[in-house]
This record gives structure tokens, C-alpha cells and sequence, in this order.
């Protein structure tokens, strides 16, 4: 079939990455801006893979259930498709059935890519029972108003806003109903930046904003050069304060920060449940890995005291300075720099007899991003035996393939708690527990 035919579709299922499964002559279509149990008119978009195409959303003809007024007009299917803001591919669908078929897509990377059996994934979830996806505190009914950090792009013509989803279309918009209250009244809708790259909108829990904006690469900036890279410009640091329950934390504007409000907390306090106090020895060398500014490692050491020895782990030099600053108080906690992926393998090959038992008590906890921490860093965790491992995780595929290595190496998935930290999205957060 060409690109640009139109198809009518069945819904069938939803697929990783916010699209959704039909079949048109026994090949798979993903098709966005949907869901299961629809009819819809489509327009085949890329036929490029032999084993699936890409279709793009015109008309839903049979809407289910479960379909309601999309929380973003930009967003909306009124739109044509190549004007239908980003980030926001769950937003025509009813909040507790966004969770549902976030909870399948877990499940599904579970039995597919862990190699998990039915019996297992029926009792992950807390206290042995069926996984869900929980609501955070003080969710909105519709699932808006929770990012505290948004990046708008700059068109050629200097205008601001998302990219159309799957592309680099910049979409002018003037509203932002995902964003907080102060994210949307600092948002500097309708004004241009010519020469910049982004605006970052950024609200701190502790009232202050930030209109950061983002130059282009040199090389784009001044035309470029065949073979040249394009080299980022400077940035100065913009510092900021973010408060966690009674705990304050220094980081800069651009730096990593969850963005739910209460993602930071939520995290928190699913950590902390997730470290078996059992197992939990705070002389042990427990590790932080992919550590930010100290979060996850002052969560440890706020619930087992000031004697708490825990070393986090960070690439990202300007988030460690934060991260020895955030962990001050606790004098057997440090702050390194370094790939993560260099560091474990360097531990495990080098540790001394006396900090093998240390690590073979520690516990150890790791953040990747997206992608997953990979099989490099499965390995040398594993090596070194640790009591136990929680591993947060923001995507489900990369998750279940790293616990597919972790079970290989011994430590299969004890328990799993899944957060709806990204509302009206297709992202979801997981925090799991394995043990030997």
C-alpha cells in the first residue's frame, strides 16, 4: 500500500510509546490519538518497515467508552495531524483508563521482554497482589495542572511552543493546561526568539520562576560546517531550591528535576517502602546510582539516620557539586563523577576483599534514564552481590529488559509499584524491588 492511502481501522490494543495496534491485511498499523474498541478513518503515513506501518488519526467513527473531550485543544483531533500539539497522546481518554492501559503496557513488556510467566505478573504488585498504577496525592479530576518544568521550541520564525508529535513542526499554542498555574502565567505566549533554540518555563516548589532561554548550537546558529559539530553554547547555572517534605535541595533550572509536583515526594517515600529495613545496613557501601543532586540518597539517609554510608553516582559534574552540598550532614555519604557504567565496572574489578563485604551488604539503588541502565551495568552490579537492588524506572520496555539480565544473574523481581507521575501522557514510573 503507498503512503498517504486511507484505511478504515479496528482498535485492538495499546502499544508502548502512547500509539496504538490495529491489523489492515495481516500487517500491523500504529495509529496515535486513539484507543482500543474505536473505529477510525486513517491515513497510512510510513510503510518504510516491512513488519508494521504508521498511520495517522483523520476521523473516529465508532468511539468507545472510554474516549472524552481532549484536555488540550491543541492537542485535539480537530487538528490535522501535523498541527496536533505533543505531549499530551493520552488526553482523550478518561484519567482511570489512561492508568489501566499504562498497567498493560507494563505487563506486557513484563511477559514479553523479562520472559516473566502469568503466574509472577499476577502477584508483583504490593503485598503480592495485581499490579496498578497508582494517582499521586492531590491529582486534578482531568489529570492537568502537575508539570512544573516545560521546554518550548522555537520555530524558524522565532515562535514558541511544542513540537506536532513525531516531528519537528513547532506548534504555536496559547495555553498549557498540563503545566501548574505558575508554569502557564510565565509562559510568554505569543512573543518570538529569533536565534534561540528553547524556552524552558520553570516553577520551583518553593514559588520562584524561571524564563530560561536556549541558544542554538554554534554551528546551527552561524550556518554550519560540512562534518562540523555543532558545539553547545555555555549556559550559566541558574540556582534554584526545591523543598521535599521538610528537606531542601540546591539544583540548577536546566538540571534534572522530576517534574510532577509531587513526583520528588512520591519517589521519596516509594523508595524508602521499597528498601526491605531488614536487609538494610547503613555501615554497608550502598550506592546511588545515576544519582542527580542527592534525591534518592537522602531519602535512604533521612530514614536510617545520620550514620547512613551511601555514594552517589552522577555523570552530570554540576548536579554532583549540588549532590555533595544536598548530602552534607551525613558524614559517610559522598558525591562522585562519573559515568555510571564506568564506575561499577571499575568497582567490581578493583574492590579491595574488605569492600567486597561492604557491597555484598549494601543496597543498591539506581534511577537510569530512559534508556535503561543496559547490560554492562546489570553485570557489574551483580557481580558485586549486593543485599538488594531497587531500580526506578520511566519506561517499562527498558526496565523489563534489564530485569530479564538481573534475573539471569540471580536476582529475580521480588515486587513492583507503578506511579502515574506523567498524567494525560503515555510515561509511567516504576519503582521494583529484587533480591538473590
Amino acid at each position: 500500500m503507498p503512503q498517504k492511502d486511507e484505511v478504515e481501522l479496528d482498535i485492538i490494543n495499546v502499544a508502548h510509546g502512547g500509539v496504538f495496534v490495529a491489523r489492515h491485511e495481516g500487517r500491523v498499523v500504529f495509529v496515535p490519538d486513539t484507543l482500543p474498541g474505536e473505529r477510525v478513518r486513517a491515513r497510512v503515513a510510513d510503510t518504510a518497515h516491512d513488519r508494521f506501518w504508521r498511520a495517522e488519526l483523520l476521523e473516529v467513527l465508532e468511539p468507545a467508552a472510554e474516549r472524552r473531550e481532549h484536555v488540550w485543544d491543541a492537542a485535539s483531533v480537530r487538528r490535522a495531524p501535523g498541527q496536533r500539539a505533543g505531549g499530551a497522546e493520552f488526553g482523550h481518554i478518561r484519567l482511570d483508563h489512561q492508568r489501566e492501559l499504562k498497567r498493560r503496557v507494563i505487563e506486557d513488556a513484563l511477559q514479553r521482554t523479562a520472559r516473566l510467566d502469568s503466574d509472577t505478573i499476577a502477584a508483583v504488585g504490593p503485598d503480592g497482589g495485581r499490579l496498578t498504577v497508582e494517582a499521586v496525592p492531590g491529582e486534578t479530576e482531568d489529570g492537568t495542572g502537575w508539570r512544573t518544568r516545560v521546554r518550548l521550541q522555537v520555530g524558524r520564525d522565532g515562535t514558541i511552543g511544542p513540537f506536532a508529535a513525531r516531528t519537528h513542526t513547532v506548534v504555536p499554542v496559547t495555553g498549557l493546561p498540563l503545566a501548574t498555574a505558575a508554569v502557564e502565567e510565565s509562559t510568554p505566549f505569543g512573543q518570538r526568539f529569533p536565534g534561540a533554540e528553547s524556552v524552558d518555563i520553570v516553577a520551583t516548589g518553593l514559588g520562584a520562576t524561571h524564563v530560561l532561554v536556549n541558544d542554538l548550537p554554534e554551528a546551527n546558529a552561524k550556518g554550519g560546517g560540512r562534518g562540523r559539530r555543532p558545539a553547545r553554547p555555555r549556559r550559566r547555572p541558574v540556582p534554584i531550591r526545591e523543598r521535599v517534605g521538610e528537606r531542601e535541595f540546591r539544583l540548577d533550572a536546566r538540571g534534572f528535576w522530576q517534574v510532577h509536583r509531587e513526583a520528588p515526594a512520591t519517589l521519596t517515600s516509594a523508595v524508602r517502602s521499597a528498601v526491605d529495613e531488614a536487609v538494610f545496613d547503613p555501615r554497608a557501601a550502598n550506592l546511588d546510582l545515576y544519582g542527580g543532586v542527592g534525591l534518592l540518597a537522602a531519602a535512604l539517609g533521612d530514614r536510617f539516620g545520620p550514620t547512613t554510608r551511601i555514594t552517589s553516582v552522577e555523570s552530570d559534574e554540576a548536579a554532583t557539586d549540588d549532590a555533595a552540598e544536598n548530602l552534607a550532614e551525613w558524614v559517610g555519604a559522598s558525591a562522585v563523577t562519573a559515568r555510571v557504567e564506568h564506575f561499577v565496572t571499575a568497582l567490581a574489578a578493583d574492590a579491595s576483599a574488605a569492600e567486597r563485604t561492604r557491597l555484598r551488604a549494601a543496597t543498591v539503588v539506581l534511577d537510569p534514564p530512559r534508556s535503561g541502565a543496559g547490560r554492562d551495568v546489570v553485570e557489574a552490579i551483580a557481580s558485586m552481590r549486593p543485599a538488594q537492588i531497587v531500580y526506578v524506572a520511566c519506561d517499562p520496555v527498558a526496565l523489563a529488559r534489564d530485569l530479564a539480565y538481573f534475573a539471569e544473574r540471580g536476582y529475580p523481581l521480588r515486587s513492583l509499584r507503578a506511579f502515574d507521575l506523567f498524567p494525560n501522557t503515555h510515561h509511567v514510573e516504576a519503582v521494583a524491588t529484587l533480591t538473590p
